[in-house]
């Protein structure tokens, strides 16, 4: 297989898995089984595509060669099963959709998108019957197309947890006949969190890579902010749905100023402010308006959302609020605590009160445990360590972070300033 054709098939099933398996799991009511048959779609294609070439529409022609062998499925249980008629009427609904021709075959499968089935898919996968952990990571891998590896460093957990974790999903959702729909109004509150958390995780891992040669992966935070549109229609009195969709609007206003012309990744207070999207802004702190008006108070989405409007209200990098911005961090420190909370209000207290308050902050997580792996950890600390001049301690832990860091870009960005650091030392 050629590397053009590994690139292109990477990249159709990163953006376009997530509507394939919702696509043939509306047709089978059956997740697991659907996701099989996209992945079988896939290898179909590493198969056949260095012989026959990349189709024009290679989306097109994966979601094509999923439905047929949904079909066949379908066709498969109307010979086991003995409700014969209901199947048979199941089949020949599917099959109207479904032309002998190719092409025509192909428009109906990416046009049809009644109810939005990659949202319905969300929802079965953060069914209540499965634990939190096992609801979130089955959804990253079917909505995102991330990887078990990938999932595993968006938890701070071993890769085998995550195996475990997604077998084990799929295994209960097919016991327990989940239907494949979006809950109903009494049911939807409740199962919110969680579809509110796997939004929350795709779109990190679109805006910072977790792994691979890409800054970022713009096709999934698109995908996350999408269905967190959608989630805020469904639910207008929910303060966090608004709260986590004004946090992905305001950050993804960023994104032109976040890589430079090389790839290389620019940092939040280097960035060209002029290159913001004031139009997603906007958009952003309305929702973190409407947040607020429903009266509950905002939660740990809401703050974070206001946590970015403050960058965003900033003209220069220098007009930042970073005395709100602490504040903000030491809410959000008693609403979720957790280690990268803290790591992050640490930022926070260097830049209002100086780097040694906040190293002292990021000294007391240096033996926390889901932190040991954690390249953000040594990052942070060699900024505010050359911050205090303590270039050669700096140094090390630029080097630190470098060899745990996991993306290319950000392990380049990592060693050039070990570099600078080094550099530093030594006048």
């Amino acid at each position: 297989m050629t590397a053009a054709v590994a690139r292109v098939v990477e990249a159709v099933w990163r953006i376009e898995s997530a509507r394939i398996i919702a696509a043939v799991a509306r047709m089978l009511r059956d997740v697991g089984t659907a996701e099989e048959l996209a992945q079988d779609a896939l290898v179909s294609a590493l198969e056949r595509w260095p012989e026959t070439g990349i189709p024009d529409n290679p989306a097109a022609w994966l979601m094509t060669v999923a439905r047929h062998r949904a079909l066949d499925v379908l066709r498969q249980r109307q010979l086991h099963q003995t409700k014969q008629n209901q199947i048979s009427y199941e089949i020949e609904g599917v099959l109207q959709d479904a032309a002998p021709d190719l092409e025509a075959d192909v428009a109906r499968a990416l046009e049809d998108d009644i109810g939005d089935d990659v949202l319905r898919l969300v929802f079965v996968a953060c069914h209540p019957v499965l634990p939190m952990d096992g609801r979130v990571a089955l959804t990253l891998r079917m909505l995102g197309g991330l990887g078990t590896g990938e999932i595993a460093r968006a938890f701070l957990v071993p890769e085998a947890t995550v195996a475990q974790r997604i077998v084990r999903a799929k295994r209960t959702l097919a016991e327990a006949r989940v239907p494949f729909e979006v809950p109903r109004a009494h049911e939807l509150v409740a199962r919110l969190a969680a579809v509110l958390q796997v939004l929350y995780l795709i779109y990190n891992e679109g805006y910072t890579a977790s792994a691979g040669a890409d800054w970022m992966r713009p096709a999934l935070c698109d995908e996350a902010l999408r269905l967190g549109r959608i989630l805020a229609e469904l639910v207008p009195r929910e303060a966090e749905v608004h709260g986590l969709v004004a946090l992905m609007e305001i950050q993804s206003s960023r994104a032109r100023a976040r890589v430079g012309p090389d790839g290389a990744p620019v940092l939040l207070l280097e960035q060209d402010r002029a290159r913001w999207d004031q139009l997603l802004i906007r958009r952003g702190l309305a929702a973190l308006e409407r947040a607020g008006a429903t009266g509950q108070g905002l939660g740990p989405y809401g703050v974070q959302a206001a946590i970015a409007a403050c960058h965003a209200r900033a003209r220069t990098a220098a007009d930042t609020d970073w005395g709100r911005i602490a504040a903000l961090y030491d809410a959000l420190s008693q609403l979720a605590p957790s280690p990268v909370v803290e790591l992050n209000r640490a930022v926070a207290l260097s830049m209002a009160f100086g780097p040694a308050l906040g190293l002292e902050v990021v000294d007391g997580l240096l033996d926390e445990p889901a932190l040991r792996h954690y390249h953000l950890l040594p990052s942070v600390r060699g900024d505010l360590l050359g911050k205090l001049g303590r270039h050669a301690e700096a140094r090390e832990e630029f080097e630190r972070a470098a060899a745990l860091a996991q993306n290319t870009r950000e392990r380049d960005l990592l060693l050039a300033r070990a570099a600078a650091a080094g550099a530093a030392s030594l006048r």
